[in-house]
This record gives structure tokens, C-alpha cells and sequence, in this order.
């Protein structure tokens, strides 16, 4: 089956048709042909929501909520259907991808809403008979460039408060993960969405990204992934003051305290280490232990880890899925190959793994490595995969210290019984989400999604928070007076 482009409200082949394929990493299987676009695709997209847009945002945003709403319940009939494709495509286990529709469910439901909120202010006026109050406006089109981890739950992020706002949409997912994106766009469809308000284009970041990053007619871009990609991002679209919206890397850190209840911090560690097979932005890839309880806490680990059993992640016996694709797979050794260079101790994993039928995917052990310093470059960079270090310190202020010592800033997490060590911590941490007695994975749609330094350029998704991405303010002054009043003059 040939996936097709989605512009104008028509599903189309790309213009030169070529096509390229979507591959199950469980098993290396073919599950499908998709356009592959070229720049002149994405042309035809962004002409298509540029002549969208005054239509769509003149529609009264309860109705363009609804629109969304009705996409939110059929979601919510097709989950399962949702999560075992999420599964083959993409390769995390089978309950993880059923939480990433959820999520998106959920991100649905809660931008629906918003068609009937989208809260401006309205304020005292200095000057008498003077009305003054601001609302929000759509931006115009928006670019929505998407990562291959979470290919249901992060485009939502992005469509919903987009198009419930007032903008038209240019859809590019990962290659990786374009058969889910297509769905996704179907269920926008039979909703209700008008023709030209969301257009998809597929294909690989060259030359279908860079042609939608360098389009003179998108007005914002958002985008998700690595943080080079995010800085080339910036980089290509200062010249025309586009809106750039970047949600990037992250180097994150579970902190646990020599008070810390150590059979729950497990838990935590392992399902922020190798959940989603260490694929997830928020993934724990620093474990910093105080010095008093590192040899029963690192004993109790490595025990866990090895028994974790890897597979097809539509098996109930299987704990840890494969990596995406070969490229993820070997970047994800050759950091092992650096920490062991490094003088890092390596405790369990360390490889690529064929047993139990997995001799056909991209699966690699889960990996922990020992006497790690801050300095190294597993302790500085962004892995992405089933790999993490311990690092000990001293005191929480070491800890947070060396929590803070990265270019990153995501998400920590503190395992403590000491109320008052909890609250440093959330004070001092310097990242965009805090978990106490949790695991740095699981963040829920209603607060603000995103991190401080290479994490991102200030914006975050999710909440009310994403909603000034997606939005202009507009202040309006109303002067029924009846004669010239001066602001600030005539008081």
C-alpha cells in the first residue's frame, strides 16, 4: 500500500512519485510505501494553507473546537488499533504506545476545550469612558516538524493548539513514522477539518524539512527533535524573522538521596532508563547517587536490568523494545565504545543483542556504566537509547551541582524522605520539569511541556503555555468619550 500526501483536503502522490518505505525495527518487515516529497509538494502545501487561513480563523473558535473534539472521540473508539501500529512502526512496547495515543487523546480533549476559552484580558482603563482589553489572534500558518518517539502523542501537541487558534497547518513527520502520521491526519479529516486548514507532506528532513524550515510563507515553525537540528533551524530562518518554536535534547538526571526509599527509586530508575528503550527526551541517562548507599542501590540495578527481557514490543513478555532504526542502534555503541575509552566501568549490556528472535531488529542491552565523572561524554550527551551512568556525590549540593553541569535542562527527578532536600531541590534544579519521589519520565499535558538551556529557546508545549506559541496578542483600546483623551497625558 502507497501512503499518499495529504494537501488542499486531497490525498495525492508526491510530484516526481517517488516513494520510500516504512520498516517494522522489531523485525526489519516492510509495512509500507510512502510519498516522498519533493519542494515543490511542499509548495503545493503551504499555498493550500495560506489559502485556508482567513476562512479558518473567521470560523468562531467553539466551532473549530469542535471540530477537534469530534477528532479526540474517534481516537478514543480507534486506541487500540492506534497502539498496536504505533507499535510496529515506531517498536516501543505495546502499553507504552497505547500511553502515547492516550496522551494524544488527552492533548485533543484538553485543546478542544480551549475553542471556548482562549482567555484574553480585559483591564482598567487610566482614562475615564475608555474600555481596554487584548485576545488572542492566529499566527498564520504554522510548520509542525515531528520526532519518530513519540510519532501520536507530540504532533497533537502541535495541531491541536494550532488549529484550534485560528492557524492553517504544514504537517511534516519523521520518515520514520509516517504510516501513524497518516492516520492521524484521517482522523482529522473525517472530523470535519475544512480542506487546506491541515496538509501533510512526507519524506526525509533533505529535502522535505529544509524546504518547509526555508518557505516563505510558513509563519512559525515548531519543532521537536535533536538540538543541532534546532540550532541549524534557528540559524536558517533568522534572515526572515520567522517564529521558531524548539523543543530539543535533554541529559536528565535521577537524584538519590542517602535517605532515599531504594526500592522505589529502582522502579523509578529503570522505567526513566530504558522505558521506550531510552528513546524519550526525558529519559534518565544520569543516575546521581550519594556515596552511602551507591553498592546496594547500583547491586539492586544492574540485577534488574539484566533481567529485563527484549522483543517485539506487541509481546506481553517483552520489557524493552527495539531501537528505531540501524543508524540509532550503532550511535547508541559507539557511545558505548567512548564511555569504555573514557575509563568508565561497564557493569551490564554493552551490545547489540539477536537472541529470542530479535536477530532481525535493532535491539540493543540495556547499559550501565560505573565510575563515571561529570566531565566524560557519557555524562555530557544526549545518547538516546537503553544506556545510563552513575555518577556518586557527596550531599544534595553536590548533586545538584552536577545535575546543572550540562547543556541540557529537562528534567531531574530526587528520590528523598527529607522534605527539606525536596524543596532545595525543586528550587535549585535548573531544568523545566521537577519530579519528587517519581522517575523523570511521565509528563501530563496540562502543565507546561519543555527545559532551559540546549533544551529548548525558551517556548514550551503543552497547557495554557502552548497557546503562546501558537498565538498573537492584540491589545484593543475603546474610547467612548467623545473627544481626544492622551494617554498618560491628560490623567
Amino acid at each position: 500500500m502507497v501512503y499518499k500526501n495529504y494537501i488542499n483536503g486531497k490525498w495525492v502522490e508526491s510530484r516526481d512519485g517517488e516513494t520510500f518505505l516504512s520498516i517494522n525495527p522489531a523485525n526489519g518487515e516492510a509495512l509500507g510505501e510512502l510519498a516522498r516529497s519533493t519542494p515543490q509538494d511542499v509548495d503545493d502545501a503551504v499555498t493550500a494553507a495560506r489559502q485556508a487561513l482567513d476562512s479558518w480563523r473567521q470560523t468562531p473558535a467553539p466551532r473549530r473546537g469542535e471540530v477537534i473534539f469530534r477528532a479526540g472521540e474517534m481516537m478514543m473508539k480507534r486506541k487500540q488499533e492506534l497502539g498496536r501500529l504505533l507499535t510496529k512502526e515506531m517498536g516501543k512496547v505495546l502499553p507504552e504506545a497505547l500511553g502515547d495515543i492516550q496522551e494524544g487523546i488527552d492533548m485533543t480533549f484538553y485543546m478542544a476545550g480551549e475553542g471556548r476559552r482562549l482567555f484574553g484580558d480585559t483591564v482598567p482603563a487610566e482614562l475615564p469612558n475608555k474600555f481596554a482589553m487584548s485576545v488572542r489572534e492566529p499566527i498564520g500558518v504554522v510548520a509542525a516538524i515531528t520526532p519518530w518517539n513519540f510519532p501520536f502523542a507530540i504532533p497533537t501537541w502541535k495541531l491541536m493548539p494550532a488549529l484550534v487558534a485560528g492557524n492553517t497547518v504544514v504537517f511534516k513527520p519523521s520518515s520514520e513514522t509516517s504510516i501513524l502520521a497518516v492516520t492521524l491526519v484521517q482522523v482529522l479529516e473525517e472530523a470535519g477539518l475544512p480542506p487546506g486548514t491541515l496538509n501533510l507532506v512526507l519524506g526525509p528532513g533533505d529535502p522535505v524539512g529544509n524546504a518547509v524550515i526555508e518557505h516563505p510563507g510558513i509563519n512559525l515553525i515548531s519543532f521537536t527533535g535533536s538540538t543541532d537540528v534546532g540550532r541549524s533551524i534557528l540559524t536558517k530562518t533568522a534572515p526572515t524573522l520567522k517564529r521558531v518554536s524548539l523543543e530539543m535534547g535533554g541529559k536528565n538526571a535521577i537524584l538519590v538521596m542517602e535517605d532515599a526509599n531504594l526500592e522505589l527509586a529502582l522502579e523509578g530508575i529503570l522505567w526513566s532508563a530504558f522505558g521506550t528503550s531510552g528513546q524519550r527526551c526525558t529519559a534518565a541517562s544520569r543516575i546521581i547517587m550519594h556515596r552511602s548507599i551507591k553498592h546496594r542501590l547500583t547491586d539492586m540495578l544492574v540485577d534488574r536490568a539484566k533481567r529485563l527481557h527484549l522483543g517485539d514490543g506487541l509481546l506481553p513478555t517483552t520489557d524493552v523494545g527495539p531501537v528505531v532504526n540501524r543508524a540509532q542502534m550503532e550511535k547508541v555503541h559507539r557511545y558505548t565504545q567512548i564511555g569504555v575509552k573514557e575509563g568508565a566501568k561497564l557493569l551490564t549490556g554493552g551490545d547489540s543483542y539477536g537472541g529470542d528472535g530479535c536477530d532481525r531488529g535493532f535491539f540493543y542491552l540495556p547499559t550501565i556504566f560505573d565510575d563515571v565523572t561529570p566531565e566524560m561524554r557519557i555524562a555530557q550527551e544526549e545518547i538516546f537509547g537503553p544506556s545510563t551512568a552513575i555518577l556518586i556525590v557527596d550531599s544534595l549540593e553536590e548533586a545538584i551541582r552536577v545535575n546543572n553541569g550540562v547543556s541540557y535542562g529537562l528534567v531531574a527527578a530526587i528520590y528523598t524522605s527529607d522534605v527539606n532536600k525536596a524543596y532545595t531541590a525543586m528550587r535549585d534544579l535548573s531544568v523545566g520539569i521537577v519530579y519528587v519521589n517519581a522517575g523523570t519520565i511521565g509528563a501530563e499535558i496540562q502543565l507546561p511541556f519543555g527545559g532551559t538551556r540546549g533544551t529548548s529557546n525558551g517556548h514550551r508545549e503543552a497547557g495554557q503555555a502552548a497557546l503562546d506559541v501558537y498565538t498573537e496578542w492584540k491589545s484593543i483600546y475603546v474610547d467612548y468619550s467623545g473627544r481626544l483623551q492622551r494617554a498618560q497625558i491628560d490623567v
